[in-house]
């Protein structure tokens, strides 16, 4: 009685996130109870593996009671603190410091945010000063890549590449421009690393041109792994490459890593092994173990200094309510110890367990390509290996892969390209991985079943 009263509330009152509306309506809601490590319980009682980590970012898995005291505790003592007027408190504080000291070179100065969406929204307003501060405001356009995401928020959405957060609002706006994916599997160049990167750096060289030379350029995006794309691992050295040429040409690199940060692909951060340093860098997500709302704007020293040193005794006038709110900052200060204290580590065991469970299904007749990183992977399915033929828009693959996986037992994310991604929590035992793989595998067999499938592949 209680699970339909949920639903039908559902159904009435709450709006949710990048859904048909009127599907959802017509579905109802699968309504999360509870969570225990790597598993989640439905209303009815049904445990499942969460291979995605709700949205990519309960890293540390869920039931870790030391993050629930530590949000407890601040509660408790100061449950807000503003930062504006000069004030802080003492999480706020120390999170910025033990994040610099761990950020990549001299990415020193934190900005704290509610979540990805408004970090990115952040970086555009500091950059925006920045070149105002250098007496360059001409430089105004900003580049980003296709199959990129960046956010859904009025200005980010227009950075994102990806074509539901565009339909409908009158995004991406005329100074937001994008260059070709690396995509390797499915790269006009092939599968070379070094052709890739070469049609990369070439693709930005002309887009540069094409909006009158680097003079006119602010900024360049980059996610070190493409997450809401499909997952699309670019090859080594191509973050380095696209870093390296954007240096040369005064042009500000962005790395966001909303999804990469925080042990998802291994390391605290995706571009300590990708050897960059970006000129500013977007995190959220695993910074708080999604357990309370987060993000954050790593600023390299240059980049703050020409602010600060613009505004003089001025306001710099960016800054949210939330900004640094010390209930969330206790929680990511908990969560960066457990991170040091083993789960990096365990994640980057499971991560090879996970990556050599899903190379092992490549004779699967659907699966095209397997790819990923750490605990950040994908399956890309296809109808015809040779020709890499989708599976075909008739199969509904997000919707109809999203809920065989969930009737067996596994949480994924089900693209509508037939891209089945994974990003499990980094507390994963190998039972947990052996349970997706084999989920994984059942939910592959069920699918070339399919009808509509079978159809498309005679």
């Amino acid at each position: 009685m209680l699970s339909n009263s949920l639903i039908e509330l559902d159904r009435a009152h709450l709006v949710h996130p990048v859904a048909s509306y009127r599907g959802h309506e017509k579905a109802g809601v699968r309504v999360i109870a509870s969570g225990a490590g790597a598993t989640i319980t439905d209303a009815a009682g049904r445990r499942l593996v969460d291979g995605f980590a709700g949205l990519w970012c309960v890293n540390a898995g869920y039931g870790q009671q030391s993050l629930v005291e530590a949000a407890t505790r601040q509660m408790q003592e100061l449950p807000y603190a503003t930062g504006y007027f000069g004030l802080g408190s003492e999480p706020a504080i120390r999170l910025a410091a033990a994040l610099a000291e761990r950020a990549p070179g001299d990415l020193n100065h934190v900005f704290f945010t509610l979540g990805g969406s408004d970090a990115v929204d952040s970086t555009i307003r500091f950059i925006r000063y920045y070149w105002q501060a250098k007496g360059q405001p001409q430089r105004d356009q900003f580049i980003s890549i296709e199959q990129g995401y960046h956010g859904s928020s009025t200005v980010g959405a227009g950075l994102t590449a990806l074509p539901a957060f565009h339909a409908g609002f009158g995004v991406p706006f005329d100074w937001q421009h994008k260059i070709p994916s690396h995509y390797a599997y499915r790269n006009p160049v092939g599968d070379d690393a070094d052709a890739i990167i070469a049609a990369s750096l070439a693709a930005l060289d002309a887009k540069i041109v094409e909006i009158g030379g680097p003079e006119r350029v602010a900024a360049f995006y980059a996610e070190p792994i493409q997450g809401s794309g499909g997952v699309l691992v670019p090859p080594d050295g191509w973050m380095k490459a696209m870093c390296d040429r954007c240096r040369s040409l005064g042009i500000l690199f962005i790395a966001d890593e909303v999804i990469t940060g925080f042990g998802r692909t291994g390391p605290l951060f995706a571009c300590t092994d990708d050897g960059v340093v970006p000129d500013l860098m977007t995190t959220a997500k695993g910074l708080t173990s999604g357990y309370v709302p987060m993000g954050a704007v790593f600023l390299s020293d240059a980049v703050y200094a020409t602010i600060a040193d613009a505004a003089g005794t001025a306001a710099v006038g960016h800054g949210y309510t939330y900004s640094a709110h010390p209930v969330s900052a206790a929680v990511g200060l908990e969560a960066l110890r457990l991170y040091e204290d083993g789960l990096l580590a365990n994640g980057v065991k499971a991560g090879a367990r996970l990556m050599a469970g899903l190379h092992a299904l490549r004779d699967h007749p659907l699966v095209g390509d397997v790819r990923g990183r750490g605990m950040l992977a994908a399956i890309e399915l296809v109808v015809d290996k040779e020709r890499k033929t989708p599976l075909p828009a008739a199969a509904e693959p997000s919707r109809r892969i999203f809920d065989r996986a969930w009737d067996n037992g596994l949480v994924i994310r089900a693209f509508t390209n037939g891209v089945m991604g994974y990003a499990p929590p980094l507390c994963c035992t190998d039972d947990d991985i052996d349970a997706i793989l084999e989920r994984t595998a059942r939910t592959l067999d069920q699918t070339l079943e399919d009808p509509d499938v079978r159809r498309a592949m005679r």
